[in-house]
């Protein structure tokens, strides 16, 4: 069983067969002047060449068509081979990936026609502004067309990818919100709780050492103790699990207490902490972000001071100044079963990326014999998130210069072919022989009396291949029958030889039969 060809190999055939059409049937209806056979064959197997060229390489399919087009009509334009120009033309634009070698192209096919017409042409004006509109309006406009068509499919294919992209970037901002809410939540966790087992440890220390207090008492205060430390350090590996090693600064919670009831509450559950402000009042928003970076510092730097250094007296520092606010808080030598903080730990390295953020600045270290946080927060407010500018629109201004380009074409294209349209109108009407004048006219006349009858011009492109043979050595004119434009007419050919009229001969429009001719002829003479 034969296999069915594929679907580019039948639209090709469809295309040549469409474009064979008009080569073959232009000049038996009349719309061209008949040609031999074999130019008819020529002509439709460069059309099926060009035609397999299209899709691979289509200037050179467009070059074939004009090529063809030149040899058929010095001015370019041709019914028979019009529509594959144009065609051509239009799939030049829309599967070039390169402007500059179509511009090229028509240049070159420009000045290929301006020079036959130069050497052959009849009427080298109106031919040259037909061959200019034809060039213009028949194949620059279908390219600009066929490249407006390309830039809009590239478009639309660039929307579906920024619209896929958008979506994935979508998902990729949620994603990082899920992200940070979980990292909020284990930072809120670390401080909060860690801030309440800190003081519960610092209580039950203290309930250990008090006067008065049973063996059974102090141990059960000692399991409460190192329960409550175990679990800070349980916790602290869990919100190690949650936390990730790029997670942004999470959004702080609003402080449900101010940093002096920070400080008291402290204080209260055993940690020998002083409150000392300084300065002016602090620049502070209640309730905004500086203050609840405040608030943060404060907590994890009195969590830590329980936590490694108990029984040590610490000092919390508040400073207001007029850009911002700076809080130190400074503990002294650790307990003897305490150990030495260390500044390596997630809640400090959470502390830094948060002011810094904020535009502040951070410092944690040894400070003589104990630890000193300190850290300044400029008043700031909520940032809100800066709108993303349009990104640039490429096709956007390439389509729009195309569309230039197509506006420019045919606006210039219009008026050429205009221009040309009117002088051929002018020539052909101006090239008409009164039948009537024709069947007056004797051999054997003056040439100067016959200048008489006849109209301003002759016929540009003389139907010569039609006509019978000329005397030898006389100056033959032809001159149309009828004014009818884009349709065959009857011409007649005046013949002249020593100054008089030697000949006259009816060349019959393409398609009337040999009978009608003769008629013709009878009723002219």
């Amino acid at each position: 069983m034969e296999r069915p060809r594929p679907a580019p190999y039948a639209r090709g055939a469809l295309l040549w067969a469409a474009l064979a059409l008009p080569a073959l049937t232009a000049d038996r209806i009349g719309l061209n002047e008949p040609r031999p056979a074999w130019q008819q064959a020529a002509g439709v197997a460069v059309l099926a060449v060009a035609t397999a060229l299209s899709r691979r390489s289509p200037l050179a399919a467009f070059g074939l068509a004009a090529a063809l087009s030149l040899t058929a009509a010095r001015a370019l334009f041709t019914l028979s081979y019009g529509p594959a120009l144009g065609l051509f033309a239009l799939l030049l634009g829309l599967r070039a990936d390169r402007a500059r070698p179509a511009v090229l192209c028509f240049a070159a096919v420009g000045c290929a026609g301006t020079a036959r017409i130069a050497l052959v042409g009849v009427d080298p004006a109106p031919e040259w502004l037909v061959m200019t509109g034809t060039l213009l309006f028949g194949c620059v406009f279908p390219w600009l067309g066929g490249r407006y068509w390309r830039q809009s499919r590239e478009l639309a294919e660039a929307g579906w990818l920024r619209a896929a992209r958008l979506e994935d970037e979508q998902r990729l901002t949620e994603e990082r919100a899920r992200l940070r809410e979980r990292a909020r939540i284990a930072q809120d966790m670390h401080d909060s709780l860690g801030h309440e087992l800190s003081l519960i440890a610092l209580r039950a220390g203290a309930l250990q050492v008090a006067p008065g207090l049973g063996d059974e008492h102090r141990r059960a205060a000692a399991d409460l103790r190192a329960a409550a430390a175990d679990a800070t350090d349980r916790l602290h590996r869990i919100i190690g699990v949650l936390r990730e090693d790029d997670d942004e600064p999470a959004p702080l919670a609003p402080a449900d207490e101010t940093l002096e009831q920070l400080v008291a509450r402290a204080a209260e559950s055993g940690l020998p902490v002083r409150w000392e402000p300084t300065g002016q009042d602090p620049p502070v928003e209640p309730g905004g972000l500086a203050e609840r970076l405040l608030h943060r510092v404060v907590r994890e730097a009195l969590t830590n001071a329980a936590r490694h250094a108990p029984g040590a007296p610490v000092v919390v520092s508040l400073e207001g100044r007029p850009t911002g606010t700076a809080v130190t808080l400074t503990n002294g030598r650790a307990a003897p079963d305490g150990s030495r903080p260390s500044g390596g730990g997630t809640g400090l390295l959470g502390l830094r990326a948060a002011v810094t953020a904020a535009g502040g600045t951070f410092e944690a270290g040894p400070h003589e014999d104990g630890f000193r946080v300190s850290a300044y927060v400029p008043a700031v407010t909520e940032r809100q998130p800066a709108a993303r500018a349009p990104g640039p629109a490429p096709f956007r201004h390439a389509r729009r210069r195309v569309a230039a380009g197509l506006g420019a074409a045919a606006g210039a294209g219009a008026v050429l072919v205009g221009v040309a349209f009117g002088w051929y109108a002018y020539a052909e009407k101006h090239s008409v022989l009164e039948p009537a004048a024709y069947a007056e006219l004797r051999l054997g006349t003056p040439a100067a009396d016959v200048e008489h009858v006849l109209p301003e011009r002759d016929v540009n492109d003389p139907p010569e291949e039609r006509a019978p043979a000329p005397p030898d050595g006389a100056d033959c004119r032809y001159y149309r029958a009828s004014g009818e434009l884009f349709v065959s007419v009857d011409h007649f050919r005046l013949c002249f030889e020593a100054g008089r009229l030697v000949a006259k001969d009816v060349v019959p429009r393409v398609g009337l039969s040999g009978e009608g001719r003769e008629e013709y002829e009878e009723f002219s003479r």
